[in-house]
């Protein structure tokens, strides 16, 4: 149980650092932290991450509304209602598929990204 929170907390502090820096949701640290470091099965790490995602992100929110003017509002509504209809089916989906396949397809997907973030220019 010590583990499991020593290794929560961290996990959720080097994820909430770079979802702020970087824009991601958390899941590129939090997904296979849960899955190497926690044990966790592919579609429990996903769905947990998803969980902690609602928190990290309403914080982050929070400080930049009320610090910045950096939120583009009319995108977040428009972005929103596209991401909530599709995360309720994906989370159908998600729960269809195997671990190993979802393991797969995360991993084929961190890589491509990473590919066309090193070849694009500045």
């Amino acid at each position: 149980m010590v583990k499991l929170l020593i290794i929560g907390l961290l996990v959720g502090i080097v994820a909430g650092l770079v979802g702020a820096l970087c824009g991601v949701g958390g899941g590129i640290i939090m997904v296979p932290a849960f899955v190497m470091a926690l044990g966790m099965g592919q579609k429990m790490a996903v769905a947990t991450s998803l969980a902690v995602v609602v928190v990290s992100g309403l914080s982050g929110t929070v400080n930049n509304a009320v610090n910045s003017d950096l939120i583009q509002w009319k995108v977040v509504a428009v972005a929103a209602l596209g991401a909530a209809m599709a995360s309720w089916y994906g989370t159908d989906l998600m729960r269809s598929l195997s671990n190993l396949q979802l393991q797969k397809g995360f991993a084929i997907l961190l890589i491509a990204v990473g590919v066309k973030m090193l070849l694009m220019k500045g």
